[in-house]
């Protein structure tokens, strides 16, 4: 079990946000997972709680899956919330003491905010995806997707198509063995998924006749089909480094650009403050922190 535990934040000087004596309340949250030290998720959320005026901390802790449960169970009242990542969002759903339906729609989570009786769980990584093609992507509509992968991230992204009126998904894998949970997401949401194995997948067909790709494998597995993928009408590539990926790079040749992992970083990052704080998240700012610590959101630039 792999647990490190940043200290706690306490009220600087018992004076209140103006001077007026009373004790500052002073909360914290954090992103748990493994590894964690890369995570944007304090750059986002220490700039919401400074535009909101909130003298709050987020920090990162390193947390493997084992981990999880006994760092919930000793968590005291000053936290706000956690931001889970991989390896634990499984972990974060068995945890909690309720469960938002969306949560156990994709069968992980990705947030736990205090509640009576304990924690709930909820999954705003559905938020990012819908988000991400909605506000970068420039998601249109339709009924057919194509999935790259099969791991966490494809089930949120099924769940958050479905939400937008998808009804029909191709989800393309090398083995037919790692697509389990997908499959039994499907099928909680109510939508057909069709296999298809990597080695024998047109991808030119698929990309052509679908309505939305969405690619959650690393770049490497996409460079020898980029070219065949770009033929998707809105695709969501949701690595964001090293970036380009070689699918950004062949829809920048066609003078389009993919949704990306940073997109659907910010907006999942939206509804994780709404619940930490109860306010309505100050989006503008925490999409000008994300920008300048990563240059640009909307596209990222294309060193090509």
């Amino acid at each position: 079990m792999l647990l490190r535990l940043a200290g706690r934040a306490r009220a600087p000087g018992g004076q209140g946000p103006r001077g007026r004596g009373l004790l500052t309340v002073v909360r914290q949250a954090a992103v748990i997972g493994s590894p964690v030290a890369h995570s944007l998720s304090p750059v986002l959320h220490n700039a919401a709680f400074e535009a909101l005026g909130l003298p709050w901390t987020y920090t990162r802790v390193e947390c493997d899956a084992a981990g999880v449960e006994p760092l919930v169970r000793g968590l005291d009242p000053s936290w706000a919330g956690l931001s889970v990542t991989m390896p634990g969002k499984r972990a974060a759903l068995a945890v909690a003491s309720s469960v938002t339906p969306r949560a156990t729609l994709v069968g992980a989570a990705n947030t736990l905010v205090p509640a009576p009786g304990g924690w709930r769980a909820d999954c705003t990584d559905v938020d990012g995806v819908v988000g991400a093609l909605r506000a970068a992507g420039g998601f249109a509509g339709g009924s057919r997707a194509v999935l790259l992968g099969a791991g966490g991230t494809a089930t949120a992204a099924l769940v958050g198509l479905a939400s937008l009126g998808v009804r029909s998904f191709s989800l393309v894998v090398r083995s037919a063995a790692r697509a389990a949970e997908a499959l039994a997401c499907a099928e909680r949401v109510g939508v057909p998924l069709d296999l298809v194995e990597w080695a024998g997948a047109d991808f030119a067909d698929l990309a052509a006749s679908s309505d939305v790709l969405v690619s959650t494998v690393p770049p490497a597995a996409t460079e020898p089909i980029a070219d065949a993928l770009a033929e998707a009408p809105c695709v969501l590539d949701v690595v964001y480094h090293p970036w380009p990926t070689p699918l950004a790079r062949a829809l920048a040749r066609r003078g389009r650009s993919s949704a990306t992992g940073l997109d659907m970083l910010l907006h999942q990052a939206f509804g994780q403050c709404e619940q930490f704080t109860g306010r309505p998240a100050p989006r503008a700012a925490m999409r000008a922190a994300l920008r300048a610590a990563t240059g640009d959101i909307l596209p990222l630039p294309l060193d090509r």
